[in-house]
């Protein structure tokens, strides 16, 4: 189900939000390290704090992709070793 919005489609999307508390420091510093060579520092970066992310290449991107599933099945295996219920409600059905 997509949305029209000013002349943009957008496609929800479900977060996993259930899936967060499993996240660790590490996880986080993984996905900052191999993101870290497309962070390009304005030239005040010191003063301003400021850079921009230059676009990844399709194999960039599948990487990400691979690296992103492998998260999520991290996540998922903490999630169940935790005991704790999955909290994450069913999406409701879009026909109504």
């Amino acid at each position: 189900m997509s949305h029209f919005v000013e002349g943009i489609i957008v496609w929800p999307m479900k977060l996993r939000l259930d899936l967060l508390e499993h996240l660790s420091d590490q996880d986080i510093l993984e996905e900052v390290l191999a993101n870290n060579h497309r962070y390009k520092p304005e030239p005040n970066f010191s003063k301003t704090g400021v850079g921009s992310l230059s676009s990844a290449s399709t194999a960039e991107r599948a990487q990400e992709e691979a690296r992103s599933t492998a998260l999520i099945a991290r996540l998922k295996q903490r999630a169940q070793a935790s005991g704790r219920p999955n909290k994450s409600k069913p999406s409701p059905s879009p026909k109504r």
